[in-house]
């Protein structure tokens, strides 16, 4: 543990005061880290260090100052949690992050289903376009499955496909 700060050092009132000075402030340090820690979760813990170093300082101080001691730094290095509860913490996050895919998924539904139901709407107002997409997923289908496919095709369709198919060849119509 470290911590910067001005503090008054009385050596008299060390020395008289407590009857080991070192060793009650360590014990005061390590006794304020618990209770520090213990009033945040290990989030806060992990993330705002500086913030919980201050108030680590100034519990500490609170104690040793009227001792005569000048507690010139003292901080948190680093945090060591226990395998069991990392097990534990990896349990706990495993549904959040099962929560969160679950919500990027539906809004990706929703998303993909807005745009079908805009290109349904367009192709109401095309039905040329909407022929096109039909044969477009019989091909899809008919490739993927490789099989023969029998499909049903109104009678002007059937119609414009010839016009279009003799156009092609130059011969009219």
């Amino acid at each position: 543990m470290r911590a910067r700060g001005p503090s008054t050092f009385d050596p008299e009132k060390a020395v008289l005061t407590v009857e080991n000075f070192r060793s009650a402030v360590q014990q005061v340090a390590l006794t304020s880290l618990r209770n520090v820690i213990g009033q945040h979760d290990l989030d806060e813990v992990l993330k705002e260090r500086d913030k919980i170093n201050t108030l680590l300082r100034n519990s500490v101080l609170e104690v040793t100052h009227p001792w005569g001691v000048a507690v010139e730094l003292l901080e948190m290095k680093g945090v060591e949690i226990p395998r069991e509860m990392q097990r534990v913490m990896a349990m706990e996050a495993e549904p959040m992050r099962e929560k969160r895919a679950r919500i990027i998924k539906v809004e990706a539904e929703l998303v993909a289903s807005q745009k079908l139901a805009d290109a349904a709407r367009w192709m109401t107002g095309n039905p040329a376009a909407l022929e096109l997409r039909r044969m477009q997923m019989v091909a899809e289908v008919g490739a993927e499955n490789n099989s023969t496919t029998v499909i049903m095709f109104p009678a002007e369709f059937a119609h414009i496909a010839g016009s279009l198919s003799k156009f092609l060849e130059g011969k009219s119509i």
